[in-house]
């Protein structure tokens, strides 16, 4: 039983690849974004992963990881210079990997502390 054909052709390589060189710009995007690559191509976004995890579509892979890179540093930039809302920038970076810990001392009835106060940011692991 055959599926459906694939919209993946050079054009939609040219139309990822337009995105990734300013496209996203002048779409109005923040920063670039796999969903504003999808509507530029006219594909849903989990074909886009689909395509990025295929070995046999490794230009559209290269594409993708750039999309996503340039996203990350968008996001901490603009995270950075207080122009994104810091809400919405720390949610988006953990797509990337970041994440955030902290502990809560609790106090005892005396006034003395359980255990000291930590707080560790921690980067996104090295990914293959």
């Amino acid at each position: 039983m055959a599926g459906r054909p694939t919209k993946y052709t050079d054009d939609i390589v040219d139309l990822a690849r337009m995105y990734l060189e300013g496209g996203w710009q002048e779409q109005g995007d923040a920063v670039p974004q796999i969903a504003g690559m999808a509507l530029a191509m006219g594909v849903e976004r989990q074909t886009l992963y689909e395509w990025a995890k295929d070995d046999d579509k490794e230009e559209f892979s290269y594409i993708f990881t750039r999309v996503m890179a340039l996203q990350e540093r968008g996001l901490i930039n603009n995270g950075l210079k207080g122009s994104f809302n810091p809400a919405i920038t720390k949610m988006m970076l953990t797509k990337h990997g970041y994440s955030d810990k902290s502990e809560i001392d609790h106090s005892n009835s005396d006034g003395t502390l359980d255990k000291p106060t930590r707080v560790e940011l921690v980067a996104p692991s090295k990914q293959e």
